[in-house]
């Protein structure tokens, strides 16, 4: 059963891919043979590029005529190609032949092209179910039981243990942790949870176990409306597509109404015999043709992609390379995008008579045992000190972390924690610590105890337990320091912010699940004015869709699985490829392989400068075809003559689009 799959797999992803490449190979075969005047073989192996890459097309071209009654490119293209292989039958010009045959496959790498674009969708989709176990541990008669996802309801108790992904949405009942709910929310912190509070399906849970009681179906849960929301965005046909495909069926009709009344009329009218009207007929089949026109795009798409992709940025299909030379108006998610994602120390504040050394060699000691992201943090600051890890460490949930070293009880913790040892905090740090709090840093305070010694009897006021033996202090607590922790800013942020502005982008804003001091900060940082903070996937889709009414077109830039929404519904969803989810990855249109925020700025004006090309060569292959339709109507050319001036128009707006290129 495992090949027949695997079998099906591929024929459904692949086979648009397949029939081009075979569809390739069969022409320049036939060509090969045509060239070398070997007739037969020609005429069996062009037929079969025909009916290879052509198939797709011709079905969706007859679909739409006995279906919806409407005329569109698929099947113009089918018309001009059998019309120029008979006619090259008729006349023996068997480079006729050729000449459909290219035509067949331009049609068929683009149908290549969409399937792809089509398929991402489903990827996106399957990489956000995957976030979520398929089962959750459910608490029924005091025993746990494991049970399907599908098979929780609304008053369930479930438990999670750490290091665990949080299956549906609920309330803590029982149990202290820090979850990780940057994917969902974008908080650059662990958030610490406790009982009473409600836990999202998808984020991740840290050292404590948990038990959860369901309070709403799991189809409701945060991480599925995030499912349902990239689903509809992604399928929501752009106005700019409508346009084409009006235009593309507006233009078959036009051709095709026309080349019958041509093949009709003139005999009529001027008097032409029937075979040379018939001739006409075909030529005019040959030369309106839209394979100039098809060309005067995508290579020129095709090179800004490559272009692209030498600079690191992966651009997943040529509409959003239009698009993005568009872009009027900017979002930026603040964590793992313009900021890092990962927290750092960013500040040591020292006391008086200690150096910064000292409070980061005492914090290290002390935390050497935590799993705590602050904890890890202070420990790769302190990396190249030397320090000697505290012993009989107790970590308090929610405030900190004490310990022993060298006969010294050591704590760290925040400010409350502290002052319930240290009853005046020095006002000059406390001020300078207020302030960095006000810039959306976490401060954690580092203070030390007089020497301990042992005691083997139960815990006496004064004394601080640490277990079958206690410690007692000698002396009081003083403060050693204070440490500053933040997400810090990426480097290249501010240029960035400052180039995109010079571009002309009219709006640069922030959104942000984070909180208000933290977002606001970071906005300074790097020059964004307008900030939109403590939102959920569905308010910065909301947000996304205000934008658009305002400027139209409208690039989304994040990492996060809460920015997938967002990231589907913009105009231009661009990602950060090192530091990205796998959702976030998908959905996007434009992926920064090396997180570089200045490669935005590039992708832009390569945009716009595949913009100045495309037009540049539509009125080329424009205006080609309107010489070649008039030549044919007036009788001043011939078949020969008609291909020569439709291929070389087809090659020249092909080279100017691999300008692109350099």
């Amino acid at each position: 059963m495992l090949y027949p799959q695997r079998f099906t797999q591929f024929t459904k992803e692949h086979t648009d891919t397949l029939a081009a490449l075979l569809c390739g190979l069969l022409l320049f075969m036939g060509w090969f043979a045509l060239h070398l005047g070997w007739l037969g073989l020609a005429l069996l192996l062009l037929p079969a590029a025909y009916v290879i890459g052509g198939y797709e097309s011709a079905r969706e071209g007859l679909t739409t005529l006995f279906k919806e009654k409407e005329l569109d490119v698929d099947l113009l293209m089918i018309v001009a190609a059998v019309g120029a292989a008979s006619l090259g039958l008729w006349q023996r010009e068997y480079h006729l032949i050729i000449d459909g045959a290219i035509l067949i496959l331009i049609f068929a790498i683009s149908g290549a092209l969409e399937g792809y674009a089509m398929r991402r969708t489903e990827r996106s989709i399957r990489s956000l179910m995957s976030l979520t176990p398929d089962t959750a541990r459910v608490l029924r008669q005091e025993r746990e039981e494991e049970v399907s996802i599908n098979q929780l309801k609304v008053g369930d108790e479930i438990v999670v243990k750490p290091g665990e992904l949080i299956p549906t949405d609920g309330l803590i009942v029982s149990g202290y942790s820090t979850l990780n709910q940057a994917a969902i929310t974008g908080e650059s912190l662990p958030v610490e949870k406790t009982v009473g509070e409600e836990v999202f399906a998808g984020t991740l849970n840290g050292y404590g176990a948990l038990q959860i009681k369901v309070h709403k179906p799991a189809e409701s849960s945060l991480i599925q409306r995030v499912i349902r929301l990239v689903e509809q965005a992604q399928t929501e046909e752009p106005p700019s597509q409508q346009f084409i495909d009006r235009f593309e069926r507006g233009y078959a009709k036009v051709i095709v109404v026309a080349g019958i009344l041509l093949a009709v009329l003139p005999p009529f009218l001027w008097g032409w015999s029937w075979e040379t009207t018939i001739y006409r007929a075909l030529t005019f089949l040959v030369v309106a043709s839209p394979c100039a026109l098809m060309a005067a795009i995508m290579p020129t798409l095709l090179s800004g992609i490559a272009n692209g992709a030498r600079q690191g940025i992966l651009f997943k299909n040529g509409a959003q390379l239009e698009k993005i030379g568009k872009v009027r108006a900017i979002a930026f998610d603040k964590t793992g995008t313009l900021t890092t994602g990962q927290v750092q120390v960013s500040q040591v504040i020292p006391a008086s008579e200690y150096t910064q050394a000292d409070v980061l060699k005492i914090a290290a000691a002390v935390e050497s045992g935590s799993e705590h992201p602050i904890g890890r943090a202070i420990l790769q600051a302190a990396s190249d000190l030397d320090w000697v890890s505290a012993v009989e460490v107790q970590a308090i949930p929610g405030q900190g972390i004490v310990g022993i070293v060298k006969e010294q009880k050591m704590i760290v913790g925040n400010a409350a924690f502290v002052q319930q040892y240290v009853t005046n905090l020095p006002e000059e740090l406390r001020q300078m610590t207020q302030s960095l709090e006000q810039e959306g840093k976490t401060v954690v305070w580092v203070a030390s105890g007089g020497v301990v010694f042992r005691l083997r009897s139960t815990t006496k006021e004064g004394e601080i337990g640490t277990g079958d033996e206690d410690s007692k202090l000698l002396s009081g607590y003083q403060v050693i320091g204070a440490i500053a922790i933040a997400d810090e800013v990426r480097k290249q942020a501010a240029a960035t912010i400052t180039r995109l502005k010079k571009l002309g982008v009219e709006q640069i804003v922030m959104l942000t699940g984070d909180n208000e001091e933290t977002a606001h900060s970071v906005a300074q940082a790097v020059g964004i004015d307008r900030v939109y903070a403590q939102l959920l996937p569905e308010d910065k889709l909301d947000i996304i869709r205000h934008l658009q009414q305002q400027y139209q077109t409208v690039a989304m830039v994040g990492d996060g699985i809460n920015d997938a929404p967002a990231l589907a519904q913009a105009s231009v969803g661009i990602a950060m490829g090192s530091t990205g989810s796998d959702v976030a990855l998908e959905t996007a249109d434009i992926v920064l392989m090396t997180d570089r925020l200045e490669k935005i700025a590039v992708a832009i004006h390569l945009g716009r400068r595949s913009q100045a090309i495309v037009k540049q060569n539509i009125v080329v292959a424009l205006g080609f075809i309107m010489l070649l339709l008039v030549g044919n109507f007036l009788g001043n050319i011939n078949l020969p003559i008609g291909v020569i001036g439709h291929e070389g128009s087809t090659v020249l707006v092909t080279l100017s689009g691999l300008r692109l290129l350099k």
